[in-house]
């Protein structure tokens, strides 16, 4: 039985003013494009095509609302890096990514990060624009199947020693369901925080 039994897509927003109502709990999605972000939505809720996959990163083009209850929803936000698009798209995306913190729904971030990359740059820029924010984080380190148990082990220490005390991080793998059932925690926790 999925924990997230009503879970259905919301809507898709290009713009600020196409946000749902400020009301509820929100938590959002991000990470590069090619990490494994919407498999690793459909996973955590267990749905087969709730977020679009696909072999092309970056295909995430707008904001996507997920409803998992009422007054409780999920975005899932344009992955960053790789994503092809073009300069007034990316403006578009900068715009609607720098409304969020003005939810007052928005309580916290899942951040998608590839195991075998580590926690880059970009993903610490993130970091600090969600703390900033007053939004709790944690961040799924995907992929982990392509990895054996001593070095996803590794990958963890490596990654909570960068993030420090107040990210939480945990191993993930879509494919294999390594890490499911502590990520469905870790989401509710964050609705709850």
């Amino acid at each position: 039985m999925s924990l997230f039994p009503k879970v259905r897509f919301l809507l898709s927003v290009a713009g600020a003013d196409q946000f749902p109502p400020d009301e509820g709990r929100e938590v959002a999605f991000a990470g590069r494009s090619n990490a494994g972000k919407s498999s690793a939505i459909n996973t955590v809720l267990g749905r087969h095509a709730l977020a679009r996959t696909s072999r092309t990163p970056g295909r995430t083009k707008l904001l996507n609302f997920f409803e998992l209850e009422p007054g409780r929803r999920i975005i899932d936000l344009p992955g960053y890096g790789y994503a092809q698009a073009s300069p007034a798209e990316k403006r578009q995306w900068t715009a609607l990514i720098d409304s969020l913190p003005e939810r007052q729904c928005l309580c916290g971030l899942f951040l998608i990060v590839d195991i075998r990359r580590g926690i880059a740059d970009t993903d610490q820029q993130l970091i600090e624009w969600a703390a900033a924010a007053g939004w709790q984080v944690h961040v799924l380190l995907t992929k982990a199947d392509k990895l054996n148990q001593r070095d996803r082990a590794a990958a963890l220490k490596e990654a909570s020693k960068t993030l420090g005390a107040e990210v939480t991080a945990q191993v993930f793998s879509a494919p294999d369901g390594i890490g499911v059932q502590e990520a469905q925690k870790a989401l509710i926790r964050l609705f709850s925080s």
